[in-house]
């Protein structure tokens, strides 16, 4: 008996530990950082500590079943306590949760140790994408899934990174400390990155903190794991990791494209200009829910192509897109977009799909707006 126990022990601990099964994913990965590799090892660790209680609990039950069965001729014994017997069922599992306890707390102080961050960075969750604000650089865009919407339903081949490709990545440095804020504007959000050791709940109106040190370069891919409403699965997280210089090349680049935008609301644009720009918007921010032909999801999200009440009320049509409607799927959209991108997709739903509105909407109109 004792050599089959000791047989099947090996044999679990194989089976465990083989390469077969880590590159099946049956294992939390390691990842890239150095927490994730602390997280790791503390994982293992308990999950060792788990097994050998676990094979000596059932070792010594199924070891008692086969060796004292009635049909051996084995007698229950009759008796009340054993004092030497209780006291060693409460101390040697006192002695095991304080030999786990130690090393998860250390893990866990430096988990949540955000000092000394070299950038701050607010992640907003939002019904279904992400928002990236780099603090002290005015520099902030959001992330939306770019799988295109003929895989989803199946009408083209899926590609390996279905369901986790967006057309703007979070771009982070190397061996850099990032702190990462993160909050919601309307449901709980989770910002999860398995390889860079973060999962953080973003919140309505509170604010949590998290960061990450990223050693190697590359692209780094999550999900949304908290159940955020229909198209919770359509909110990957993406992480382009650069090196320093790399970083420093992109940061100025957007620095550059920030201020041209900015410049952008004080001029008068064309009607063929905003259609362009409004194609782009209304692509990555709209299409989800009212449909690339304006066709909409009724009734939750109603159709664009002929609505007369957008079309005969451009005000209306305006503060929509602003404020949301109030009780409906439609959020706000005044910390999302800018004031060109509000203009443009305004006009580009007004002049698109066969609607003939002939109207645009300028930027400088917008900061008006938001400013009232």
């Amino acid at each position: 008996m004792r050599t089959l126990l000791v047989r099947v022990a090996a044999g679990l601990t194989l089976a465990l530990i083989s390469p077969l099964v880590l590159a099946n994913g049956w294992n939390m990965p390691i990842g890239v950082t150095a927490l994730s590799r602390e997280i790791h090892s503390l994982h293992m660790t308990i999950f060792w500590i788990c097994v050998a209680i676990g094979v000596v609990v059932f070792g010594v039950m199924f070891y008692s079943l086969f060796r004292y069965r009635r049909s051996k001729g084995a007698e229950a014994a009759n008796f009340h306590e054993h004092t030497g017997v209780e006291v060693l069922w409460t101390a040697v599992p006192l002695l095991i949760l304080v030999a786990m306890a130690v090393p998860a707390t250390a893990t866990l102080k430096n988990m949540y140790d955000v000092s000394d961050a070299e950038i701050d960075v607010m992640v907003t969750g939002q019904q279904w994408r992400w928002r990236y604000e780099y603090l002290g650089e005015d520099i902030a865009f959001t992330s939306n899934m770019s799988t295109p919407r003929e895989q989803i339903s199946g009408e083209a081949e899926k590609t390996e990174n279905y369901l986790l490709e967006v057309d703007e990545p979070l771009v982070l440095p190397v061996d850099t400390k990032v702190r990462l804020l993160l909050t919601a504007d309307d449901v709980i959000h989770s910002w999860w990155v398995p390889e860079l050791a973060v999962k953080q709940d973003a919140i309505p109106g509170f604010v949590n903190e998290n960061w990450v040190r990223i050693e190697e370069p590359g692209i780094y891919r999550g999900q949304c794991t908290e159940l955020c409403g229909m198209d919770h699965g359509f909110m990957p997280v993406v992480v382009e990791a650069l090196e320093k210089d790399e970083y420093e090349a992109w940061l100025a680049e957007r620095k550059e494209a920030a201020e041209q935008e900015a410049m952008g609301v004080d001029r008068e644009w064309e009607l063929a200009e905003l259609m362009e720009r409004g194609e782009q918007v209304y692509g990555s921010i709209c299409a989800s829910c009212h449909q690339a032909d304006g066709s909409g999801s009724p009734p939750a999200f109603p159709a664009l192509a002929g609505n007369t009440d957008m079309l005969d009320d451009v005000e209306w049509h305006i503060d929509t897109i602003i404020n949301g409607v109030s009780g409906s799927a439609m959020p706000a959209f005044r910390s999302t977009l800018n004031p060109v991108e509000i203009a443009a997709v305004a006009t580009y739903e007004r002049n698109a799909w066969g609607n003939d509105a002939g109207d645009t909407v300028q930027p400088s109109e917008i900061v008006e707006l938001l400013e009232e």
